[in-house]
């Protein structure tokens, strides 16, 4: 005689226990990993090439398979990658733009009585005499009137996009700086005489990143170089455009843009991938240093001619 309440009977029929899975103790499943064997619940299965691997295995298999990069060593998405920081530089634009127009009460003229503007535009005088260096990255976020700010915001939505996706967006970063400074370096030296503002030069420094790119990926980089010589054409014929901001942030950028992608193998990096980044940050450093070296020699030589 049996007692039904109790026993194998009761627990499981007398048939063995199904395999439940590794990740979820409380879920019985039939299924199980190809490549680890494991018992796994249709949540922990993901599509493999052969069959069906828990998700423990796929994040194995994708750790340890290498992951394809660019030529400057940033990770190469095959999905469309979002370029946050061009969009995030274009909206700081917009934003200090705002800020001027509405310290002004004007959108057309909000250079005039605009503190911000004041504070930040670069002027050579002010920072050979008050050391006001600020000048040299914040004019680089200034514009004069709408219509500077959208030609200047539609260059850069167009041309970094694809540069902060091939350089990475910490070099991008460091590209785009360096380049206003490369320009407000020029203008130190070269131009003195004038009021400068406008994200040109940090522009004109992309263009340069853009050719040096296609010359690293061996294509023309003509179509750049073409664009370029209009660009500097048109700064010569229309007064009131910075020709020295504009040159300084090209020949920074593509300095800068070069120190990435052929400093390693001038300094001789080798392969391993740490290095080669270390390497090509310790380039860049020299191409601040030429920067900084510039516009010490702006300052002394403006100070001489102003007699501080």
């Amino acid at each position: 005689m049996t007692n039904p309440g109790w026993g194998p009977a009761a627990e499981g029929g007398g048939h063995p226990p199904q395999p439940r899975c590794v990740r979820h103790p409380d879920r019985p499943t039939l299924l199980s990993c190809t490549r680890c064997g494991r018992p796994a619940c249709p949540d922990c299965l993901r599509d493999a090439s052969v069959g069906k691997q828990c998700v423990d295995c796929v994040a194995a298999a994708r750790a340890s398979t290498p992951q394809a990069r660019t030529v400057a060593g940033a990770p190469a998405r095959s999905d469309h990658p979002i370029p946050l920081v061009t969009y995030l530089l274009i909206g700081l634009n917009v934003l200090v733009f705002a800020i001027t127009a509405a310290q002004s009460s004007s959108v057309m003229n909000n250079q005039l009585r605009s503190g911000l503007f004041h504070d930040f535009a670069l002027w050579p005088p002010m920072i050979a005499g008050n050391d006001e260096y600020l000048r040299l990255l914040g004019s680089g976020f200034l514009h004069f009137g709408p219509i500077h700010l959208a030609v200047n915001m539609f260059a850069l939505w167009v041309i970094g996009r694809d540069t902060e996706i091939v350089l990475g967006r910490a070099r991008y970063i460091a590209v785009y700086l360096l380049s206003i400074l490369g320009g407000s370096a020029a203008v130190m030296l070269m131009q003195t005489d004038a009021v400068t503002a406008g994200a040109s030069g940090a522009v004109f420094g992309l263009m340069g990143a853009q050719a040096v790119i296609l010359l690293r990926l061996r294509r023309s980089p003509a179509p750049v170089l073409t664009v370029v010589a209009v660009n500097v054409f048109i700064s010569i014929t229309i007064p009131g455009i910075s020709l020295w901001g504009h040159l300084g942030g090209l020949v920074i950028g593509a300095a800068a843009t070069a120190a990435f992608l052929y400093g390693p193998q001038l300094l001789g990096a080798g392969t391993d991938r740490n290095r080669v980044v270390r390497t090509g940050w310790i380039a860049l450093g020299a191409v601040a240093v030429a920067v900084v070296l510039v516009i010490a020699l702006g300052v002394l030589r403006l100070r001489s001619q102003l007699g501080l």
